[in-house]
C-alpha cells in the first residue's frame, strides 16, 4: 500500500495557457476523481491532455511559464505541494531518464523519497519485472531502444509506489508483447497500491477494461463525457470517433492498399549488411534485403531489436558496420550509390527522414518556418515554398498553430510536423520510424491517407511500425527482424 494511500484529484474550472500561445491548451475543466479511481483521460489530439496530466503532477511551473485558471487539487492541495504523492511517466520517454545506468535511474525517485536503503533493491527488481525489462541493471540507459526507454520510465515511477499513477501513452513505443506486459504490470500495481490511476492512450481497447471511468476532454474546453467506459463509448461512441478519439471496435474508413510485389525494381539494396548504433556493438548481420520502389516496406520486431538501427542505416545516416547498402542508379549522386557517403543536401533531395523523436528534427522557432526549411534549402522560390506549407498545415490539422513554437506541440501534433517536414522537400524515398506514434483516430487516418497518397505518387517509403492497421493499409511488405541478438555481440 502507499504510504498515504491513494489520493483524490479535483478540477475545479482549470486551464492553462502557456506563455507566447494566444488560445489556451485546457480551459474549464471540473471534474473530481476519487481515491482509487481508474481513469482512462481521452481527448482529440491537442486537446490538452498531456497539460492537464503535468498539471496534476505539479509541473506547469509559476507564471513565468503560463497563465492558469481555477484549481487543480491533489488531495485539497495545489498540486506542486504534493509532488511526492504523484508519479508521472511522460509522453517521451527520454524526458524521463536521469541517471546513466538502468538500475540507477529506477532507484532514483526512491532514494529522493527517502525509502529504507535496504528496501530499494526490491523495490527495483520489482518494478522491473512488472513492466518486463530484462536487461542487466548496469545496462547504460543510453543504450536501450525507444520501446525499453519507456518501461525503464515506468519501472521508476512504479517503484515509487505513489498515490497517483499518471501515465502519458504508456505503450506508445511498444512491441505487441510488452504492450500486454505493461498493461499487466500497472494492472498489478494498482492493486497492491490501491493507487489512482489516470492514464491516456490512443490504444483504447487495451485499457478499457482495467478503467472504472472515461474522462474525454474537449478541444474547446470543458469535457465531451464522463462516465464508466461501457457508457461512454456506447452513448457517445460516433462522437468521440468523428471528434478523433480511438473507440474501441469502431473501424477505420480508409482503403487498403494491394500488397506490394517483391520482384519489382528496387530503390535500396543491403547486401551481407551489419548494423551498428555505436560503431562497436552489431545490432544485426548478414542481412540481404530489396526495398522495392514505390511501395511501401513495413520493418517489425520486438523492441530493442534494431528496428530504428536499421531504419537510419538504409536512410544514409548511419554507417554499415558490414556490407553495404546501395540505392538505385536513378537515385545516385554525384559521389555514388552509397548513401552512407553521401552529402547532406545529397541525402536531403534523395531520402527523407522522420526520426523516433519528433524533437531531434525540429530546428525553427515556429511551426510555419519549420516547413519552410527544407524548400528554401533547395532554392524554391518563396511563393511556391507557401503554396507547399500552407497545404501540409491545412492536410495534417496544423493551420492553427503555425506560429507556435514546435517544441511546445503536443506529442501528437510533433509527429505529424515531423512527417510533414520531410513531405515538404517531396524526396522519392521516405524513411519514418513510428510514424502514427501518439496519434489520435483524426491524425492516424491523416498520416496514413497522406503515405498512401506519397506511395501512389511512386515515392518509396520505409515504415517501422508496432501499428499492425498501418502495415495492412500500406499494403507493404515486411521486414521482421524477430529477437534482439544479445547484447555485446562482437563486431
Amino acid at each position: 500500500m502507499s504510504a498515504a494511500g491513494p489520493a483524490r484529484i479535483t478540477a475545479q474550472g482549470w486551464g492553462w495557457r502557456y506563455a507566447g500561445r494566444r488560445a489556451p491548451a485546457v480551459s474549464d475543466v471540473s471534474f473530481t476523481i476519487e481515491p482509487g479511481e481508474r481513469v482512462l483521460l481521452l481527448g482529440a489530439s491537442g486537446a490538452g491532455k498531456s497539460t492537464l496530466l503535468a498539471g496534476m503532477a505539479g509541473l506547469l511551473g509559476g507564471a513565468d511559464e503560463g497563465d492558469e485558471t481555477g484549481a487543480l487539487l491533489i488531495d485539497g492541495r495545489r498540486a506542486e505541494a504534493q509532488r511526492g504523492r504523484v508519479g508521472l511517466v511522460l509522453q517521451d520517454p527520454d524526458a524521463g531518464i536521469v541517471l546513466s545506468k538502468v538500475g540507477d535511474d529506477v532507484a532514483f525517485g526512491c532514494e529522493n523519497l527517502g525509502v529504507p536503503v535496504a528496501e530499494i533493491p526490491r523495490r527495483v527488481a520489482e518494478a522491473l519485472e512488472a513492466v518486463g525489462l530484462e536487461v542487466p541493471l548496469t545496462r547504460p540507459t543510453k543504450a536501450l531502444s525507444g520501446g525499453q526507454k519507456q518501461r525503464l520510465a515506468l519501472a521508476g515511477v512504479l517503484a515509487m509506489r505513489p498515490g497517483v499513477l499518471l501515465l502519458d501513452e504508456p505503450t506508445a513505443n511498444l512491441d505487441p508483447d510488452g504492450v500486454r506486459e505493461v498493461r499487466a504490470g500497472v494492472e498489478r500495481a494498482v492493486a497492491e497500491t490501491g493507487a489512482t490511476l489516470v492514464v491516456i492512450e490512443h490504444r483504447t481497447e487495451v485499457w478499457a477494461d482495467l478503467m472504472t471511468r472515461v474522462i474525454v476532454v474537449g478541444a474547446d474546453g470543458g469535457l465531451l463525457a464522463d462516465g464508466s467506459p461501457a457508457e461512454v463509448f456506447a452513448r457517445h461512441g460516433a462522437e468521440l470517433a468523428a471528434a478523433g478519439v480511438w473507440v474501441p471496435r469502431h473501424p477505420v474508413d480508409l482503403p487498403v492498399l494491394a500488397s506490394a510485389s517483391a520482384d519489382g525494381a528496387a530503390a535500396l539494396e543491403a547486401s551481407h549488411l551489419s548494423i551498428s548504433r555505436d560503431a562497436r556493438t552489431i545490432v544485426r548481420a548478414g542481412l540481404d534485403l530489396r526495398i522495392p520502389r514505390g511501395a511501401a516496406t513495413v520493418v517489425t520486431g520486438p523492441n530493442g531489436a534494431g528496428k530504428s538501427t536499421l531504419a537510419l542505416t538504409l536512410a544514409g545516416l548511419l554507417p554499415e558496420s558490414a556490407g553495404q547498402v546501395r540505392a538505385a542508379e536513378a537515385l545516385a549522386a554525384p559521389s555514388g550509390r552509397r548513401p552512407s557517403r553521401w552529402r547532406s543536401r545529397e541525402l536531403l533531395t534523395r531520402i527523407g527522414t522522420v526520426f523516433q523523436e519528433p524533437e531531434h528534427q525540429f530546428l525553427a522557432s515556429t511551426v510555419r518556418d519549420e516547413l519552410a526549411i527544407g524548400p528554401r534549402s533547395r532554392g524554391v522560390d518563396p511563393a511556391a515554398t507557401g503554396l507547399i506549407v500552407d497545404e501540409l498545415l491545412e492536410r495534417l490539422h496544423l493551420a492553427a498553430l503555425a506560429a507556435a513554437n514546435p517544441f511546445t506541440l503536443s506529442g501528437g501534433q510533433k509527429r505529424r510536423l515531423s512527417v510533414a517536414t520531410v513531405l515538404a522537400d517531396s524526396p522519392p524515398v521516405i524513411v519514418l520510424d513510428e510514424p502514427t506514434f501518439g496519434q489520435d483516430r483524426r491524425g492516424w487516418i491523416e498520416l496514413v491517407a497522406l503515405l498512401q497518397s506519397e506511395i501512389a505518387a511512386g515515392t518509396t517509403v520505409v515504415a517501422v511500425t508496432h501499428d499492425e492497421d498501418v502495415r495492412r493499409h500500406l499494403g507493404g511488405l515486411r521486414i521482421d527482424l524477430g529477437a534482439p541478438v544479445p547484447a555485446g555481440a562482437p563486431r
